[in-house]
């Protein structure tokens, strides 16, 4: 593999940004790990972090170059910081730019990348669990399949949790969704898009999506919560579910199960 580490400007956000990519290399020398060269255009995968991290955190976390290296796709795993992957009230719009400018500026960038939506995953944990389901049902055009893991899905009842916790996020939540009832039912939440989703396609036509919570987890509920919603509307949806609570063992296992999923092989990836 190549690892690049990108710093560019961008003009959604009208300021600097910086994105860390994987891109696929054929070797023969590396000692302990194999490289494969993509077959054609790269399928790509758009890989998101949660609330305390950013752009480097997978790569500090767990082993993703290896778990790719034999697969000849690109990764790409970007920083949008505390906004939630969205368009918020205080003028940040980090859902334009991860939906749409920075899908354009990576095939700018690395013309080797697939422009299909059939080749492009949005997968994340926590936070980031949340943009990868929200690129698949909000920017569908773009995102062909979205893969959640310990995903907050169901934003509403986190906002609200978060209003009522003693030292919450209510300041945050407020200043990137507005008010609790401007979330509910808007573009921001995943129930809703999905709901909305469904109405303007075939069933054959919604995104594939994929989720796990561990059982233990906080967010275990609100995933139980939305894996029901989007299997009622007919989404094709592969859960799994195990003992586990939040934290970073339990998605570098996982991360490995999404590949898999996504790229329809059974290859052991450690």
């Amino acid at each position: 593999m190549a690892l690049f580490h990108v710093d560019f400007f961008s003009d959604v956000l009208g300021m600097c940004a910086e994105m860390d990519v994987l891109l696929p290399q054929q070797t023969r020398g590396q000692i302990g790990m194999e490289g494969k060269a993509a077959d054609g255009k790269y399928k790509t995968m758009y890989l998101l972090h949660g609330m305390s991290d950013d752009q480097t955190i997978w790569q500090r976390r767990t082993s993703i170059e290896r778990y790719v290296s034999k697969l000849g796709i690109a990764v790409v795993m970007p920083t949008t910081h505390l906004g939630f992957y969205t368009d918020t009230t205080y003028g940040m719009k980090y859902w334009t730019y991860i939906s749409r400018e920075l899908p354009k500026i990576c095939r700018e960038f690395f013309p080797g990348m697939s422009d299909k939506k059939e080749d492009t995953l949005a997968a994340g944990l926590s936070m980031g669990g949340y943009g990868a389901w929200k690129l698949a049902l909000g920017a569908s055009d773009t995102f062909g399949a979205g893969a959640s893991l310990s995903g907050a899905l169901d934003i509403v009842e986190d906002y609200r949790r978060q209003a009522e916790m003693p030292g919450g996020h209510r300041q945050l939540f407020e200043g990137i969704f507005g008010s609790l009832e401007e979330l509910e039912g808007s573009s921001n939440d995943i129930l809703a898009l999905a709901a909305k989703l469904a109405e303007e396609k075939k069933r054959d036509e919604l995104p594939p999506l994929y989720a796990w919570c561990g059982t233990e987890d906080f967010l275990y509920e609100g995933n139980q919560k939305a894996w029901k919603a989007v299997t009622d509307l007919g989404y094709p949806l592969r859960t799994e579910v195990s003992s586990g609570d939040h934290q970073w063992k339990y998605w570098d296992q996982k991360i490995q199960d999404v590949l898999r999923w996504w790229l329809k092989t059974d290859i052991d990836l450690e």
